[in-house]
Parts: structure tokens; sequence; C-alpha cells
């Protein structure tokens, strides 16, 4: 700033096509749209099951595996390490994930899910497929398996950035 005037002020109106108009910025609105989502999974999981949205992700997973080291979530959830391990800590807490020592690693754990959480999970499934539907009911079937493959290619392209 010079002279008490603002950096907006001094610019000319044909700097005005170099802003960024954040509302139309897609990981902007990527990240908006994902946050509302899970702020409405979060609501319906804290109130039902009293679990967290990292601790639900924990559970889907370890739902479709069987005993997988907490890497593995990591990896496939893409949430930050410390959330996924005070996930998993928690559950196990409340009964509903085993944690054993990893034989390979002693450093790391073996997740799976106990009996007590393949009950939770059965109830939550149901909850999520209709609050699923409930978020894409506007959307025709089409646009439902577009909406899913351009996630991908958008998931994709972003982990190859990464690699770079």
């Amino acid at each position: 700033m010079t002279g008490g005037k603002s950096a907006k002020a001094d610019m000319q109106p044909e700097d005005a096509a170099k802003r960024l108009s954040l509302s139309r910025f897609l990981p902007y609105q990527l990240s908006v749209a994902a946050e509302s989502v899970s702020r409405v999974f979060a609501r319906r999981y804290e109130e039902s099951f009293g679990l967290t949205v990292p601790e639900w992700r924990v559970m889907a997973v370890l739902a479709e595996t069987d005993r997988i080291p907490t890497q593995d979530i990591i990896e496939r959830t893409q949430m930050d390490p410390v959330r996924v391990s005070r996930a998993a800590i928690r559950l196990a807490d409340k009964g509903l994930v085993q944690r054993k020592t990893n034989p390979r690693d002693q450093r790391a754990h073996l997740l799976s899910l106990s009996a007590e959480g393949l009950a939770v999970y059965g109830q939550i499934v149901p909850l999520a497929r209709d609050l699923e539907q409930d978020l894409t009911e506007t959307l025709t079937e089409a646009e439902r398996a577009q909406l899913e493959a351009i996630l991908a290619k958008i998931h994709a392209r972003g982990r190859m950035l990464l690699a770079d």
C-alpha cells in the first residue's frame, strides 16, 4: 500500500482479468462442496453413533478389508496421519476397532473392525446410502456417472501432480 490506498484501489481496469474469482476457482469449489457434505455426514454420525467423520472413514475402509496397517488407511482416505491415528485410537477405546501390533513393524498397528464395530457399520451403511441419495437426487443417472468420472479424473491428476 502507498499513501493509505489499498492494493485493490491501485489496480487498473485491465488488471481485473488477473484477479482470482474464488467462487469460480475449481479447487475452492471442490473444497467447499466436500466440506458441506462432510458436515452433513458428521452431524448424522455424531448424533446417532457418536462418531466423527475421520472415525467413520476409518471404519468404512476397515469394512472393505481385513486387518490392515494404519498407513494403508492413510493412503486410501488421503487423511492426515495424525487424524487417522487419533481416530483409530478413539475407535479402539469405544470397542469398535481392534488394534494389534504389526509383526513386521513394532511401531505400527494392524487394524480391524471388532464384532461391535461391524454391527455399528451395518447400521450406518443404510443411512449413508440414504444421505447419498438425498445429495444426488437432483442429478440424472447420466449426470451422476459423469460426476463420478470427472472426480476420478481430477483425483488422478492431483495424484500425478503430487508425484512430480
